[in-house]
């Protein structure tokens, strides 16, 4: 097969192992990612070795440069990260090098007709969740089974069998002993494969049920954990003449002996590479605490072996550690020194931004057609957060093929959603929700059911009650559901088993029939019985009343709630097995929020009761039938709020501090009696390296800076602590040239910080200084309590963007650890901004539940959901019944407008929500519901009011 010439296309093989059909009817390709030009000039036949040893001819011109022949390539398979490849040949003196991008293919290779390219992967990142694409993780999993059986990739018998069972159950399917059996007869993985057929086998039993994507997935999880991951040794020697192998990953340059490594150097350490004939000298950054000298010299076989080396460090530098290309240096007038080498590519940023426009468009696309309805989300970016195993489940995916709109890279969307074996989630993916089968309703029908309804204020009211008494409900079945997981465990104390089953059973069972009351009253008032006709039953104050009346009983041990929370803790602390059946418990799907939130649940809707008769009161006249009781139910239910605030206000603290403790790496006790949390959020640290991004934590007695690892927990690793005691702030953008930048001047150091705006300096500076003056007369706990070796950590000693698992808990390849990776501490991270502990408690006391109407910018249909907003987030269902969220939209830095005339909405009651390219538009159904959604949603996206204290909060109005 000729590619670039006049010859028909075919896809690779690899490609159709996808499913992909001859055209994908949607391109991936956006018009920047086109085949390239060709140049003029004698044109040469070009043949590429694929991953899946397949072979490719290309033909292409002399003059051409090495990135023409690579983005032909890619093209040619449709990948959208092929930043992470390469094309590498072996040169006249026989070594294994890398396509020079910038330089003409003619200078290069000598005698293309008889050079065979290898398509490998050259830049391994260290989470295979940062690979965007379904189709590029396949290709990563073909590279590591290379490795594996060439004996690049070593590693222990257990890890090679594991591995290879996830090879044999993508291609072979579910195990079958003799099919299987016979395969590995037939078939070498590994070298030396004999010995560990039984334990292969053994292996490969527990894989039913798996796709050839999520046994790729799992494949790559193991993979990534190995010592040799992604490792190309080139030899050299110290000055002592020892063997040694140098190489570079995403880390920095690494030392081995053997295959074990003995030294790393961290990019952040490493202040110059470079090479003196056959000297590599890696200079240092200075540190008073190290041993090291200033500079390192390793001595390597020959100056094009030292050429090679280098060239691939400044590589990997540039490709993992900068935001964008370098630009090239202009040309020496009369002479140069050293290389004029430069990396030439997109960084692993760019190709992320990249792909998530690109799968973007590719949404946009597919909603011409309501076969499926899409929404594409970012882990990037936080945009869309899906919840673990929520496509698989859904019954209403698209079964055609060929030109179906749920297919990206020819493979269907319920493959390409699974998640990753770590239970984190997967990168942007097009994802489906819901087909039009499922409740897309036609606008003439929508239009005709929403007349026959009344349009009284006090109907939307009382349907407000509905819908949220709806989520409630489930919220509560939630606990109880969790009550049930862990009370039958004998490591759970029956204390807690009492506590729990005790306050939240006869809850549930109270709420359910006050549920079945609050939806026969709608009935009656919608008009589906004659009764209306009296007007009898259009009101809600007398059942409000009622029920919040025999409910008092129930609310008398919620000042209690935080003993739960506290012992549930202790528990957990004594019992492992307890604290993996928790965590388990807040992995499933129906856990759509931190577990803890919803054992604050009764507190909050007691808050939301009081807001709807509140508003009930207002609209009605003194002498409407329904005012008298919903006055009286107000003053009921005010009581027992005005009683219960102050605990709320400490159980919200004490809730959150729980939360931050899973999130966090290396502080040993964050939840201590007295600790008050007052705002989280990312701050850009000045360092010798410059601006980096820090994710910080305020406290009434410390800040904490930590930066994201990448790791399987997806914590974020505490850098360092700043007291709070002795500490004065000041605005500091002239001093550094530094836009939006303020110095934190504590006792024993100094941090110079900058904010994304002026907007988040000014929150931030005025949040430190309530806390410093706050810490000055406080006699809460003292900064000394938390990890006390933080206190002293230099910032640019450490990298934790860049190191792998150094300093979590050991972690089985078996079985890895799973954590939350869409908690609001990410999506902060990712979208570059901050939240406060007024924001939260807004937050969760302005909940909102009802359907929607959904439209993307450049759909024509709507798509009728029902939506529920807490915590900072919109999550999706198909309808009220369902018991968990199908995705969810974290708000934080999203924009909620009106459509102005050019976006021709012609509909009434629409809101906006926007976040640089990201535009959602919604419909409800009256002008009282826009008005309440309009109203939450602000309430997660406008700054709170900075003029409320720390220890103090009000309703959001």
């Amino acid at each position: 097969m000729l590619i670039g010439g006049c010859e028909s296309e075919q896809l690779p093989v690899f490609v159709l192992r996808l499913g992909a059909p001859e055209t994908l009817g949607i391109s991936t390709l956006d018009p920047g990612h086109r085949p390239p030009a060709m140049p003029p000039g004698r044109h040469v036949t070009v043949r590429v070795r694929m991953l899946d040893d397949t072979e490719e001819l290309f033909d292409i011109s002399q003059k051409a440069s090495g990135k023409v022949l690579f983005d032909l390539v890619c093209s040619h398979m449709n990948l959208i990260e092929g930043d992470y490849f390469g094309l590498e040949f072996q040169n006249q003196q026989k070594m294994m090098v890398w396509l020079d991008h910038i330089k003409p293919i003619i200078k290069q290779l000598r005698r293309p007709k008889h050079t065979i390219l290898r398509f490998s992967v050259k830049f391994f990142p260290p989470d295979h969740a940062q690979l965007l694409e379904e189709l590029t993780r396949y290709l990563f999993a073909l590279q590591i089974k290379q490795d594996l059986f060439c004996g690049r990739l070593t590693c222990n018998d257990t890890s090679a069998a594991l591995m290879v069972s996830y090879i044999i159950q993508s291609e072979i399917g579910d195990f079958e002993e003799s099919q299987c059996r016979s395969h590995l007869l037939n078939n070498n993985y590994i070298p030396d494969q004999m010995p560990l057929i039984d334990k292969i086998m053994e292996f490969h039993s527990k894989n039913i049920g798996q796709t050839p994507a999520e046994s790729d997935c799992h494949l790559l999880e193991v993979a990534r954990r190995l010592e040799m991951y992604g490792i190309r040794l080139h030899p050299a020697k110290d000055r002592e003449g020892t063997k040694l192998s140098l190489t570079v990953a995403h880390t920095g340059v690494l030392v081995f002996q053997g295959h074990t490594k003995i030294n790393a150097f961290n990019w952040s350490k490493v202040r110059k590479l470079s090479f003196k004939r056959k000297r590599f000298l890696i200079k240092l950054r200075p540190d008073l605490n190290s041993s090291y000298q200033d500079t390192l010299e390793f001595l390597m076989p020959s100056r094009d072996c030292c050429k090679v080396f280098w060239k691939i460090c400044v590589e990997y530098h540039a490709f993992f550690r900068l935001f964008e290309e370098p630009k090239p240096k202009p040309k020496p007038v009369l002479f140069s020194r050293g290389s004029s080498f430069r990396f030439s590519g997109r960084t692993q940023k760019q190709v992320i931004e990249y792909s998530c426009s690109v799968q973007q468009s590719v949404g946009k696309c597919s909603q011409s057609c309501l076969t499926l309805s899409c929404i594409v989300f970012s882990s990037h970016y936080g945009h869309l957060w899906l919840r673990a195993g929520v496509v698989s489940n859904s019954p209403h995916l698209s079964a055609s093929s060929g030109h179906s709109h749920g297919m990206v890279n020819g493979q269907k969307l319920l493959d390409l959603c699974s998640h990753s074996p770590d239970g984190r989630l997967p990168s942007p993916l097009t994802s489906p929700l819901l087909n039009d089968a499922c409740s897309v309703r036609t606008d003439d029908e929508d239009e005709v059911r929403r007349k026959r309804f009344p349009t009284d204020r006090a109907y939307f009211i009382a349907k407000e009650l509905l819908t949220t008494e709806r989520t409630y409900v489930k919220d509560l079945e939630v606990v109880t559901s969790f009550q049930s997981a862990v009370g039958q465990d004998e490591a759970t104390p029956d204390s807690l088993k009492d506590a729990i089953f005790s306050t939240f059973e006869p809850l549930h069972k109270f709420h359910t029939g006050f549920l079945r009351e609050v939806e026969q009253r709608l009935a009656l008032w919608e008009g589906r019985s004659n009764a209306h006709i009296k007007g009898d039953y259009q009101r809600i104050g007398d059942v409000l009343l009622k029920n919040l009346q025999g409910l008092k009983p129930l609310t008398a041990n919620l000042s209690k709630q935080s003993e739960i929370l506290l012992e549930l803790e202790k528990a957990c602390k004594a019992s492992r097995r307890l604290e993996g059946l928790c965590r388990d418990f807040e992995l499933q799907k129906v856990c759509y929020i931190p577990l803890n939130v919803f054992i604050l649940r009764p507190l909050h809707r007691l808050i939301h009761y009081k807001q709807i008769l509140e508003r009930l009161c207002k609209h009605y006249p003194a002498t409407h039938v329904d005012f008298r009781d919903c006055r009286a139910a107000l003053a009921d239910v005010s009581e027992v709020v005005d009683q219960l605030q102050g605990s709320l206000i400490k159980m919200e603290n004490l809730q959150k501090l729980l939360e931050l403790k899973k999130d966090l790496i290396g502080v040993d006790n964050l939840v201590v009696p007295g600790r008050e949390f007052i705002r989280l959020g990312c701050l850009s640290k000045l360092s010798g390296k410059g601006l980096q991004q820090r994710m910080f934590f305020l406290f009434d007695d410390v800040i904490l800076y930590t930066s994201r690892g990448m790791t399987a927990t997806n914590q974020f690793k505490v850098h360092g602590q700043l007291p709070l005691h002795g500490m004065t702030i000041r605005e500091s953008e002239d001093e550094w040239g530094v836009p939006h930048a303020f110095t934190l001047v504590g006792q024993r150091q100094s941090v110079v910080v900058a904010a994304s705006s002026l907007v988040e300096m000014d929150k931030w500076m005025e949040d430190v200084k309530m806390a410093i003056e706050m810490a000055k007369t406080s006699n809460g706990p003292s900064s000394e309590l938390l990890t006390s070796s933080l206190t002293d950590n230099k910032d640019s000693s450490v990298e934790a963007e860049s190191e792998d698992d150094m300093t979590a808990p050991h972690v089985s390849l078996e079985k890895p650890t799973p954590h939350r990776g869409n908690t609001m501490v990410h999506v902060c991270w990712h979208r570059n901004t901050s939240v406060s502990m007024v924001d939260f408690s807004i937050a969760v006391e302005n909940q909102l539940s009802g359907n929607l109407l959904r439209k993307f910018k450049n759909s024509n249909g709507w798509q009728k959901l029902w939506v529920v907003f807490t915590n900072f987030s919109l999550f999706f269902y198909k309808s009220h019944q369902d018991d968990y969220p199908l995705a969810s939209l974290p708000l934080l830095g999203y924009s909620v407008t009106v459509p102005s005339e050019s976006e021709n909405i012609h509909k009434d009651y629409v809101f906006k929500l926007h976040f640089k390219s990201h535009v959602y538009y919604f419909r409800s159904e009256s002008e009282y519901t826009f008005e309440r959604w309009m109203e939450v949603i602000r309430s997660a996206t406008v700054p709170s009011s900075r003029a409320r204290g720390l220890n103090g909060k009000e309703t959001h109005a």
